[in-house]
């Protein structure tokens, strides 16, 4: 399949209704996708819809992750992704002792709380980007590693404009933190957190000179967006400024903390447009005024419907689909922004909603996103689980990670360095979203990540970050049939079935020109059994097999989607 082929919609046939003709062929044509909307999906509740779930709810379901929930209704798979109370994230480490001595965190420790060091800070930054992508890798078996990407890319700031790799570590953990809690409190937090304080001149806001950086983000990016009923005007963006004089940096800490200097706040009265209802934000000159006008700024953003919908939007387009049609947003954005309002901008009851609708296992939004890079690097070793190195060789299991890492920013997705404070621009830039993430560059680099850890590895010292095929081949039901092999394989790394020609050219693979079923069984059986006389002969037939049979179906452009 070329490049056009496989960026165009695909054509799922939904009812005869919803149908034109062409005049080449007579191929259906959709005229709209889907009048789907919240109310509560109660379709078939097979292996397909779990892993669809699965899926989109987290970087690439690892076979662990998938017969948890082969026991388990949709209802408690749902509830199972969506508890992170018992999570604990330990914090980034110091891997890089062997390379540059840090006189203030031993070997193995984590250097988050140690003082700012302008030699170390490089490093540590790359220990926290490494770290970051390990968390995906490993996974945790619920929505969370997801939510904080999200709200990473909803937040965006960027490392390299904060010097402190230690104030990007607490950026990060107040995402975690709060990645499925109230958005109202999140937008507080990151208010007032040093590392948005630094990228977006919050600490250099004050009365003589008000800074407008962040008081525009804070409307037109990460609470009301640019939308036509988001009417904010400039003279708003002024005023919102106003409000937020005097936050700055404590240097003095460690580590930095953010401060409020009641003498550089603007503590006049700060009035705005009748998009806000003429809302007045009283000004105040008390040791603690600021806080109290940053207060009253969100409540009276949060009052307006369009930041709801907004949130609502946007969180569509990363869990269901990139485009939003009328059908869409009366069905689906209105009711549910409805709901996130009268739970207070709590963000659970909204995923809880939506990931249980008609509308999220709708056949139109099944296996129609596309992989982003952090998904298909970290998905790929979840589901085919290399050996890293031991958790006690620090300096070996981060260059196992940074090899992720660097391959996630190869393909355009630098953990911690979004291109600009809109994020990516898979994820919000009209009119190709998250096709921006294939690419004649791209989709090469892709197969290149795969093949490297499929058939060279990685050398880490004495070591060797390498697939085993076996490891994942072992865990299917009836991996001896090739038929059911081909089959179970295909349903766990592909969003959707594969016509009979590919399957029949998949089976190609491993039994070419023809060769009976029989002769894969007798081989698969040597090759587990020490003590056949065949069985050194037959695992390496078998395991190269099991590797060109993984090959071929990554290269399908299936693979690439979710």
């Amino acid at each position: 399949m070329n490049r056009r082929q496989f960026l165009r919609p695909r054509k799922i046939v939904p009812s005869t209704s919803d149908l034109n003709t062409t005049a080449e062929g007579n191929n259906p044509e959709v005229k709209k996708r889907t009048n789907s909307g919240l109310s509560k999906y109660s379709g078939t509740w097979s292996d397909k819809e779990r892993m669809h779930l699965l899926r989109r709810t987290t970087f690439g379901p690892s076979m662990t992750d998938f017969k948890s929930f082969q026991s388990k209704t949709m209802d408690q798979c749902i509830t199972a992704l969506l508890d992170t109370s018992n999570l604990s994230i330990a914090p980034p480490v110091n891997n890089y002792q062997n390379r540059v001595q840090d006189p203030n965190v031993e070997y193995g420790k984590t250097w988050v709380d140690a003082p700012f060091d302008t030699a170390l800070e490089g490093v540590r930054k790359n220990s926290l980007k490494c770290w970051l992508w390990s968390i995906g890798a490993e996974g945790t078996g619920t929505i969370f590693e997801k939510m904080w990407l999200f709200w990473h890319n909803h937040f965006a700031t960027e490392m390299t404009a904060v010097p402190s790799a230690s104030a990007s570590y607490y950026y990060f953990k107040a995402l975690m933190d709060n990645s499925l809690g109230n958005f109202k409190a999140l937008t507080r937090a990151i208010t007032l957190d040093p590392a948005m304080l630094y990228y977006l001149n919050g600490r250099l806001n004050t009365k003589n000179a008000p800074d407008e950086n962040y008081a525009r983000e804070l409307q037109e990016l990460f609470t009301l967006g640019k939308g036509t009923d988001s009417k904010f005007t400039e003279d708003d963006v002024k005023a919102a400024a106003r409000v937020l004089t005097g936050f700055t940096i404590d240097f003095r800490t460690t580590p930095f903390s953010s401060l409020f200097l009641p003498n550089k706040h603007d503590n006049t009265d700060k009035e705005f447009s009748d998009f806000f209802g003429n809302t007045v934000v009283k000004g105040r000159s008390t040791s603690t005024g600021g806080y109290d006008e940053l207060d009253d700024l969100l409540d009276m953003i949060f009052s307006v419907e369009e930041v709801s919908k907004y949130i609502c939007r946007r969180l569509y387009r990363y869990f269901v689909y990139y485009e939003i049609d009328s059908n869409a947003e009366s069905n689906v954005i209105e009711p549910l922004a409805l709901i996130f309002r009268n739970n207070n901008f709590d963000i659970k009851p909204v995923l809880e909603t939506l990931l249980s609708s008609e509308h999220f296992y709708d056949t139109w939004n099944q296996a129609c996103l596309i992989k982003d890079p952090f998904s298909h690097t970290a998905g790929y070793v979840k589901q085919f689980k290399p050996a890293f190195p031991s958790n006690t060789e620090y300096e070996n299991l981060y260059k196992a990670y940074y090899l992720g890492w660097a391959y996630s920013t190869i393909l355009q997705m630098d953990l911690g360095d979004p291109p600009s404070v809109s994020g990516w621009e898979a994820w919000y830039q009209i009119p190709l979203y998250q096709r921006f993430w294939i690419t004649s560059d791209s989709l090469p680099k892709r197969n290149e990540y795969q093949d490297y850890l499929l058939w060279v590895g990685y050398n880490i010292g004495t070591e060797k970050l390498l697939v085993d095929p076996w490891t994942l081949t072992v865990q299917f039901n009836t991996p001896s049939d090739p038929n059911k092999l081909i089959t179970e394989a295909t349903q766990f790394l592909l969003p959707f079935e594969l016509s009979n020609d590919q399957i029949i050219s998949l089976k190609e693979v491993i039994l070419p020109g023809g060769i009976p079923d029989y002769n894969w069984s007798d081989d698969y059986q040597a090759a587990i059994d020490p003590s056949n006389s065949n069985h050194s002969t037959a695992l390496t037939n078998i395991t190269l097999k099991l590797k060109l049979l993984y090959k071929a179906i990554m290269n399908l452009s299936e693979y690439q989607l979710s």
